[in-house]
């Protein structure tokens, strides 16, 4: 197979062979040249419906003939000139109208930077070093985000640290401001938890972190570096009805190129330089194309219907379910508006506790087989699926006979 080879030839290249992790599953990964629509292709011609749609910017599908001339027209003008460009202005003009809780905002390249930056915006900003994660929220690689300790563990809060509470605990938060207010800089969250697979809030959890962030001095930011745009043409903050001090958002905004945002109040963001003294720069920060992209794709999700995809994800997720009980097979299937995870779990999944109880290895199996027949997703149980508004009836009967043949194997092989 070409994507062997492919492999073999990327292995002593990247490490693993790969530019990102999540792309590398045994025996090696599918090596895809094409998408179009709610598929893609791989480089031995294979077929799959695409429910990873590159975990998560392909809202409108593949090769959506708007975004493309978009595209087209912007790369005969220039990719990029270290100068300011009106498409950075009308983008962030759009996303200020649908999301009125980023008054300013700063462009970056990637979901990693903008919350990297928020956060040394909000230590800058308060003048306090603790931030304060959600166990199992993800917010990108670098070390504000990754090198976590839990709030019952720390030692020293004189120290930058990240700390992390569980998931919809109201207590458990409570508890941490009540201990640490004083110290933490900000509450840093997923309004829904995409990164351990979908996990919807409790509500009363949002409620809460807006009402402690604000009695203790810290900031409150939303990571809507996955759900901007995905629940309607708006944040999932608006929806929840809260109002972060910060925002981060990248993938959708950027319509499938490499993009990122953060932003909120504007007393806040008038502290970036060069307006203020928190430096933060980018060569490729409001690049055009990226920028004409996002117009583009926003101009689009502005006038279509969000029940399409979201009723095809509900009724989707409803029926894999049924399968998994006829089987005999022990899932959950958690959705939130056009996301969903299979878990392979006997009880429900509410946090990161609850998720990492899941069979990682039966989903694999399930995985593998789903490739199989046809199906292109995420290969890690902990990991979002999403549905595009070109998913269609056809999709819908395909992936459910998928579902039954791949969940049949793995049943009988147990």
């Amino acid at each position: 197979m070409l994507s062997e080879k492919l492999f073999k030839e990327a292995s002593g290249l990247f490490p693993g062979g790969v530019n990102s992790p999540v792309r590398y599953y045994e025996p090696f990964p599918r090596f895809i040249k094409e998408g179009k629509g709610s598929g893609v292709i791989d480089a031995d011609n294979g077929r799959y419906i695409d429910y990873c749609l590159g975990f998560g910017p392909m809202i409108l599908g593949h090769g959506d003939h708007a975004v493309v001339k978009a595209v087209q027209e912007q790369a005969e003008k220039g990719f990029s000139f270290g100068a300011p460009g009106e498409p950075e202005v009308r983008l962030a003009e759009m996303i200020r109208e649908a999301v009125p809780s980023v008054e300013m905002m700063r462009f970056t390249n990637s979901g990693t930077e903008a919350t990297m930056h928020a956060i040394r915006l909000a230590r800058h900003f308060t003048g306090r070093n603790l931030i304060v994660k959600i166990e199992g929220g993800f917010h990108g690689s670098h070390d504000y985000a990754l090198d976590s300790i839990p709030s019952n563990r720390v030692g020293n809060t004189d120290q930058n640290i990240t700390i992390e509470v569980p998931f919809n605990d109201v207590e458990a938060i409570s508890d941490t401001f009540q201990r640490y207010g004083n110290k933490i800089a900000a509450l840093i969250l997923e309004p829904v938890l995409g990164n351990i697979g979908v996990v919807r809030p409790d509500p009363e959890f949002l409620r809460v972190s807006r009402k402690l962030t604000t009695e203790s001095g810290s900031l409150l930011i939303f990571d809507e570096v996955i759900t901007a745009f995905r629940f309607g043409y708006k944040g999932y903050q608006d929806l929840a009805g809260i109002k972060p001090d910060l925002t981060t958002m990248g993938k959708i905004i950027g319509g499938g190129l490499p993009v990122g945002l953060f932003g909120g109040r504007e007393e806040i963001m008038k502290n970036v330089a060069p307006r203020g003294k928190l430096y933060q720069q980018g060569t490729f920060s409001g690049n055009p194309i990226s920028m004409i992209s996002g117009i583009a794709t926003l101009t689009q999700l502005k006038m279509l219907d969000y029940g399409k995809p979201t009723n095809y994800t509900e009724r989707l997720s409803k029926e894999i379910a049924g399968i998994m009980t006829d089987e005999g097979v022990n899932a959950t299937v958690n959705q939130a508006g056009t996301m969903f995870t299979i878990f392979f779990s006997s009880g429900p999944v509410i946090n990161y506790a609850t998720a990492i109880k899941s069979d990682a290895g039966l989903f694999f199996r399930f995985f593998q087989e789903m490739l199989k027949n046809g199906i292109f997703m995420p290969k890690s149980q902990f990991e979002a699926c999403f549905v595009s508004f070109a998913h269609g009836k056809e999709d819908y009967a395909d992936t459910l006979e998928a579902v039954r043949k791949s969940v049949s194997v793995v049943a009988a092989a147990e």
